[in-house]
């Protein structure tokens, strides 16, 4: 394959994974939002308290899309390891995520529904990027690239060009049969 050709290959793959993540990120958010809204709504916690919450819930929401869709070809042999590091940089992603409506609240006294919303949902995109280049980065590794297969060993094309041939004779038994039938 040619060097543009693997560009484009590589690129295509990126984009694949770019509009994955994004529609796992997308029905998150409707969960994160939805669930904030409806906290915000039916109890006393406070804006960044019930904003922290709907964010875990997504959080996990957004792992089994992530796990189980967005990068299932990707490496499944450390699970604990995996699901360690998605929370870890998760987490960090809460604070980013809840660190803007924290800010917008409780520094600025933006504390409307509609405001809430709109800091959250900010806080959501800026959280997004680093947990794109994270989870791509460090917890669901890409498998290592297949090696170019050698050459084969001469007994083993030895026995497939065998294997071949039987084949091809059994191939002619069956029409020679089949056109004695016939007459």
């Amino acid at each position: 394959m040619s060097e543009r050709g693997a560009l484009r290959t590589r690129l295509d793959q990126l984009a694949r994974e770019v509009a994955k993540f994004g529609t796992v990120g997308a029905l998150g958010l409707v969960v994160n939002i939805a669930v904030s809204n409806l906290l915000w709504r039916t109890t006393d916690l406070q804006v960044v308290r019930a904003g922290l919450l709907a964010t875990f819930i997504a959080i996990l929401f957004n792992y089994v899309g992530f796990r189980y869709w967005t990068y299932r070809d990707r490496d499944k042999t450390g699970r604990t390891r995996e699901l360690t590091l998605f929370l870890l940089f998760s987490g960090v992603g809460a604070v980013i995520e809840n660190g803007v409506l924290y800010v917008a609240t409780y520094g600025f006294g933006w504390d409307t529904p509609l405001q809430s919303n709109v800091f959250k949902i900010l806080g959501i995109g800026i959280a997004t990027l680093f947990r794109f280049w994270s989870y791509r980065t460090w917890v669901f590794k890409a498998l290592p690239a297949p090696e170019p297969a050698g050459p084969a060993e001469p007994a083993a094309a030895e026995a497939l060009e065998g294997f071949l041939k039987q084949e091809r004779r059994s191939e002619r038994a069956s029409r020679v049969e089949a056109e004695s039938a016939r007459r």
